[in-house]
């Protein structure tokens, strides 16, 4: 592609993610909601909604969904979320840049993860707070952009094989704050509905289980070609050896089989997400009596607006 039409598809993005966004403003404000009471409505922040219509903040599928459900659109949201290509040009850290082609190729992958929730399956909101803690504000919002775009083909129709066994840690460890943990997941019970996905966790409680000492992929490629990845500290790492595949392979295969189940897995997720659901309504509950102690303070604190004048009182 030459760079003049680099730059006609990368303004032709930005004026239809700008359409989606000006035409979510046009609903919202139709509606007489705020930007904060629409977020509520559909169970995210403020600041997404507001970067949302602003196009600086790709909206997921199930953002648009639930904007079209809570402000009557007919569907018209979903609908141009499902025909913008929002990710045009997305730039890789140059150490992750082979690891993410292989992505773009591979016809079955399977990762193990601790700590973190894998980025194929991490929302914009994890995913924004997890990189927000080693970026700039900008730099965070490119890397986002770059790590949503690899899941685009995975979420597609037909897409490839993804098999997940992520650490309870993963579950446990919070990243951003209760809704965004809330979100993800709700995010992870979505995926696992999908039929090239399947999710399993490893439970903390089960000492016996065979654990790979990182976090790990196992690539498998158009040609046959498999490959093990892990990262260290800005690092990728790739491994073609068939026999160190094989074992690598067998490890990941019994801790799959000694993990909880699909099934099992959900159940443990929602248990999860209900913990943080708690938690952020609690949360908001504190903060509206702050805010509401605070306006009475205020409110006793404010100057009158004339002065007193003591009335004689009546001689007995």
């Amino acid at each position: 592609m030459t760079q003049r039409n680099a730059r006609v598809s990368m303004e032709a993005a930005a004026t239809t993610a700008d359409v989606f966004g000006e035409l979510l403003r046009h609903y919202r404000e139709s509606a007489g909601l705020t930007q904060e009471a629409l977020a509520h409505l559909v169970h995210c922040d403020r600041s997404q909604v507001a970067r949302v219509e602003a196009a600086k903040r790709v909206p997921t599928e199930t953002f648009a969904k639930a904007c079209d459900e809570v402000l009557g659109t007919g569907g018209v949201l979903l609908r141009l979320w499902g025909r913008i290509d929002w990710y045009p040009q997305v730039e890789h850290p140059d150490w992750f840049e082979r690891r993410a082609a292989m992505d773009g190729e591979a016809v079955a992958l399977r990762e193990y993860q601790v700590q973190v929730v894998p980025g194929l399956l991490q929302t914009p909101e994890y995913a924004h707070a997890l990189l927000s803690q080693i970026a700039t504000a900008d730099a965070a919002e490119k890397r986002v952009k770059a790590r949503l775009s690899r899941q685009q083909r995975f979420l597609a129709e037909g897409g490839p094989l993804y098999m997940a066994v992520v650490d309870e840690s993963c579950l446990r460890n919070v990243v951003g704050d209760a809704a965004v943990m809330r979100d993800q997941c709700a995010h992870l019970l979505e995926l696992g509905r999908r039929p090239n996905f399947v999710i399993q966790v490893a439970p903390a409680d089960r000492a016996e289980l065979v654990r790979p000492n990182t976090s790990m992929s196992l690539i498998r490629l158009p040609e046959g070609d498999e490959w093990v990845y892990s990262e260290s500290l800005g690092q990728g790492h790739f491994i073609d050896d068939p026999a160190l595949f094989a074992r690598h392979s067998q490890t990941y295969d019994v801790l799959r089989a000694d993990s909880l189940s699909a099934d099992e897995s959900a159940a443990l997720i929602s248990e999860a997400m209900k913990g943080y659901e708690h938690h952020a309504e609690a949360r908001t509950r504190r903060v509206g009596l702050d805010q509401e102690q605070l306006q009475r303070q205020r409110r006793r604190q404010l100057p009158r607006s004339r002065p007193r004048i003591p009335r004689p009182r009546p001689r007995t």
